[in-house]
């Protein structure tokens, strides 16, 4: 079997790798796996350059593979073993070069990723040298701000990449996707005026939420229905045939005892060769690289499911962790015109008369907007977020301006119709897409007759009307 690993981002030496590679290869031969040294690949990519894109990194990955022995002509199949966004980086790499439509021809067999920032860090927003700065991430190496700002909270990039991911069939072509993620959190990496360090349902640096591959997509569009006379409100409607869209199922294994990065409880880096197959991880991965078929993919699916059920089950009773979602609002309007942050506000609504206070105390962990895109990020304990009043669910918006010749009007979507652990399920994370209607008064263009005394029209008022076209 020929196996590559490629690593996260900022990395400046390939000793980031740890002793997993040694610890997978002395144990390979008890898993009926035949892993050699000379047939195992250590990836090594530029990312700290501002310059740097993640299409340039896919690039370079597509020739370092044409590059190995015997790939001149056609890659050989390979499995591949990330962690952090070199998990990204891959997927990038499989939808660039052979995306849903290709997927057959794409050499790439196993895909086990450890840690991997699909959706994000949190930590991102806090700019590349204080970034740079944090040892469980990039331990002193300033990262590319290209590569900064797709990893940031609710980027354009994470969307493309993850909506792409909803139309592929990973195992009807031999593609076996695992991801292996921590909700451990080692004490030595906390920053007194960073929480996000020790942020529950994280590692450390990536949220669970954040790395799983099983994640949904809602979209809303602003109607003409009324739902509210004051403030004048109209009803956020969805497509009642796909109300959700859901990527495809993707084995998920959630670890109480790793973090993201460090000697202790790294993922990656805490594996000690000489322990073998005695870490859990390392005999996860293992058990990954065995699966050749669909039923073999469905039942190892299955056996992570029940650990990482086992394992949160054990953290909410110990009081130490509960179970958390990120939803991911997009907010533009019907003419495809963005928002920027201080042009809308989203509130969400509990309860059957549909109102902020019908919402669950503390539900909200963390509230974040990215700097380019202006979308915004919440992340919610779902337990607590189902304890919503009465079952029932909804997002009001709130967009500026609110009068004059262009304007909008406040909208609100209601959940009733739609169960709320279809919009949002524990670790995972939803994007949620809202259309509003811009309005704009018929007076933005009038004529005069031509036989009329020539005048200013300055003063004119935005009170004729609206445009429906």
């Amino acid at each position: 079997m020929r196996l590559i690993f490629v690593h996260g981002w900022s990395v400046t030496n390939t000793d980031t790798y740890g002793q997993l590679p040694e610890a997978l290869q002395a144990a390979s031969s008890d898993y009926d796996l035949q892993l050699d040294l000379h047939h195992i690949h250590l990836g090594k990519y530029v990312s700290f350059h501002d310059e740097v894109t993640l299409d340039d990194i896919a690039r370079g990955l597509h020739k370092a593979l044409h590059d190995l022995p015997g790939n001149a002509d056609q890659i050989q199949p390979f499995s591949c073993i990330t962690h952090s966004t070199g998990g990204p980086v891959v997927r990038y790499w499989l939808n660039r070069f052979y995306g849903p439509e290709n997927l057959s021809a794409t050499p790439l067999r196993h895909l086990v990723m450890l840690a991997p920032a699909n959706h994000g860090s949190s930590l991102a927003i806090l700019g590349k040298q204080r970034v740079g700065r944090i040892q469980a991430w990039f331990n002193g190496v300033e990262p590319g701000q290209r590569v900064l700002d797709w990893l940031c909270l609710g980027s354009e990039g994470q969307r493309r990449l993850n909506e792409s991911g909803l139309h592929y069939d990973y195992a009807a072509y031999n593609v076996y996707p695992f991801v292996l993620s921590g909700q451990g959190i080692d004490r030595k990496f906390y920053d007194f005026i960073n929480n996000y360090l020790t942020e529950p349902g994280s590692d450390g640096v990536v949220r669970v939420s954040g790395a799983n591959m099983n994640y949904r997509f809602f979209s809303v569009c602003q109607s003409d229905e009324v739902v509210r006379k004051k403030p004048y409100t109209t009803r956020l409607v969805y497509d009642e045939k796909h109300p959700v869209r859901t990527s495809p199922s993707v084995a998920l294994r959630v670890y109480n005892q790793y973090s993201h990065s460090g000697t202790t409880m790294g993922i990656m880096r805490s594996i000690n060769k000489e322990k073998g197959a005695a870490q859990p991880v390392v005999a996860d991965i293992l058990k990954c690289l065995q699966v050749e078929s669909y039923s073999a993919y469905q039942q190892r699916a299955a056996e992570l499911a029940a650990l990482t059920a086992e394992a949160q089950a054990k953290a909410r009773q110990d009081k130490t962790c509960e179970r958390y979602a990120m939803l991911v609002f997009r907010v533009q309007d019907d003419q495809g015109n963005s928002f920027s942050k201080d042009d809308y506000d989203i509130l969400l609504l509990g309860g059957k008369s549909y109102q902020p206070k019908g919402m669950p105390k503390s539900f909200l962990q963390d509230r974040q907007m990215n700097a380019k895109t202006s979308n915004l990020v919440f992340y919610i304990d779902v337990d607590r977020f189902h304890e919503i009043k009465d079952g029932l669910f909804g997002i009001r918006v709130i967009a500026r301006p609110q009068q004059g010749f262009s304007y909008y009007q406040c909208a609100e979507f209601r959940s009733d119709g739609v169960s709320l652990t279809d919009i949002v399920a524990p670790n995972q994370t939803t994007y949620v897409d809202i259309t509003l209607k811009r309005c704009v008064d018929k007076n933005v263009f009038r004529f005069a007759r031509g036989d009329e005394k020539r005048g200013s029209f300055k003063g004119v008022k935005a009170d004729g009307g609206e445009i429906n076209s």
